[in-house]
């Protein structure tokens, strides 16, 4: 059903269809974060992801998605690539910031999810500047979620990222999140920082992905030749985490974790309100 805002406000069953999809995307992300090490190709890591949506018998989101038609299963974005890398021929070192995003459709509807990895060195430690920019990174996520909220604006949740990230990182404006649901990108767009636009109060129904970007350094952003991949124009790292999350009559449930969320909201006081099958 669209409301006055256009926005495809989801009824109770169809949530729990979109939760069968999440799941899928979740299972996708935990096989390339197991496969992720030095040594192995971006390819690579997209064919894992492959082979566990089609498995699942669901169809991937990305492939063959937009103009050009991205050539592949999920964005992979390496260090100073903010979103959109195209997986191919690179080789994942020590040290490297690894951004996966990806999307499954599985009777219909979308799940979308993405998470950040510093791949460790020889010696099994990171570089804990690195570290620390995914996990605001992911923690802003996090406190963007927690604004979800019945009778509440949408803005809230952008002034919630931007409030938890505060002059730490630089916040990408330029992309944010969306509606998803029948389609991978629906209205309405999700922004990750405050504006004057509260933006429409949130109702049952709604299901939105939440993805916050940041950057080590200045938070510019330029495309590549490529047409898709997005990179910081001074060369810094970047991290990017994603949940699709909905809002039904009973609370919030992300789609996309395996707990719903259950750990990293009740961290916050919030509690999730999954869907019973």
């Amino acid at each position: 059903m669209l409301g006055r805002d256009r926005i495809q406000y989801k009824t109770t069953d169809q949530i729990r269809l979109m939760r069968k999809a999440g799941l899928v995307v979740a299972d996708a992300l935990d096989a390339v974060r197991a496969a992720l090490r030095p040594g192995v190709t971006t390819k690579e890591l997209d064919a894992v992801a492959h082979d566990v949506i089609r498995s699942a018998g669901a169809v991937p989101s990305f492939l063959g998605y937009g103009h050009p038609p991205f050539p592949a299963v999920t964005c992979i974005s390496v260090n100073e690539e903010i979103v959109h890398g195209i997986p191919g021929a690179r080789v994942v070192r020590e040290g490297d910031v690894v951004s996966v995003d990806c999307g499954a459709i599985l009777s219909g509807w979308h799940g979308d999810s993405a998470f950040t990895a510093v791949v460790p060195r020889a010696d099994g430690t990171v570089d804990p500047r690195d570290a620390d920019l995914s996990a605001v990174t992911e923690s802003s996520m996090w406190h963007g979620i927690a604004a979800i909220r019945a009778g509440e604006r949408l803005g809230e949740i952008g002034g919630a990222v931007e409030d938890h990230v505060a002059d730490r990182y630089g916040l990408v404006e330029d992309y944010g999140g969306h509606g998803i649901g029948t389609e991978m990108h629906q209205a309405p767009h999700v922004l990750n920082y405050r504006t004057r636009d509260k933006g429409p109060r949130m109702r049952a129904g709604l299901c939105v992905a939440i993805e916050p970007m940041l950057a080590a350094g200045d938070p510019a952003s330029r495309e590549l030749a490529d047409g898709w991949t997005v990179a910081t124009r001074d060369g810094g790292k970047a991290a990017h985490w994603e949940h699709s999350v909905a809002l039904h009559d009973g609370g919030i449930w992300v789609l996309t974790a395996r707990d719903g969320g259950e750990a990293a909201l009740g961290a916050l006081g919030v509690k999730v309100a999954p869907l019973a099958d």
